[in-house]
């Protein structure tokens, strides 16, 4: 039996079909796999994108985590707009060839949008940390300080729309 994509509702259309990943179960071994998260928030016309960990858990909506100072630019244009896009990549490979045009690089890539909130219970905070924590140990259960939790934010991403899509390699 077929596993239904993420999302039926597509943001893009995607040129290379031939690439495009729709099982979810391989979406999320891409995911599983990356170390940093990409979010691009919109600053009036001008594009802001940072790099952070994170943490990934099916549902419906499936969601991401992510954990950040209490102030900033991050949490400033959030209350202003919270849509965002993420991206996150893995599995570069340099392909060589005979002429500069004829190089090129294998890898996986997720791309999605959704809508970014900042957590404010104790509660909610621990289950965002737990699932960044387990991202990237083999622990998905701690404890955490009252005085770590009031200085931390953590953000939830709820993912609206998910494409992926893989360049194997060619040898």
């Amino acid at each position: 039996m077929k596993k239904k994509m993420m999302s039926e509702k597509l943001p893009l259309k995607m040129r290379r079909k031939d690439r495009q990943i729709t099982q979810i179960d391989d979406i999320e071994a891409i995911i599983k796999k990356a170390d940093v998260c990409r979010i691009a928030f919109a600053d009036n016309n001008t594009p802001y994108m940072v790099a952070m960990n994170f943490g990934y858990v099916r549902g419906n909506p499936s969601r991401l985590y992510f954990h950040c100072a209490n102030t900033g630019r991050k949490i400033d244009l959030i209350k202003k707009n919270n849509y965002v896009c993420f991206q996150m990549d893995t599995d570069h490979v340099l392909v060589p060839g005979e002429i500069a045009c004829d190089y090129t690089m294998t890898f996986q890539s997720v791309v999605g949008y959704g809508r970014i909130h900042i957590l404010s219970t104790k509660e909610e905070k621990m289950v965002g940390l737990n699932l960044l924590m387990g991202q990237y140990t083999e622990k998905d259960e701690w404890t955490y300080e009252d005085s770590m939790l009031k200085r931390t934010t953590v953000l939830r991403l709820d993912i609206e729309t998910l494409t992926a899509k893989r360049k194997a390699d060619l040898s």
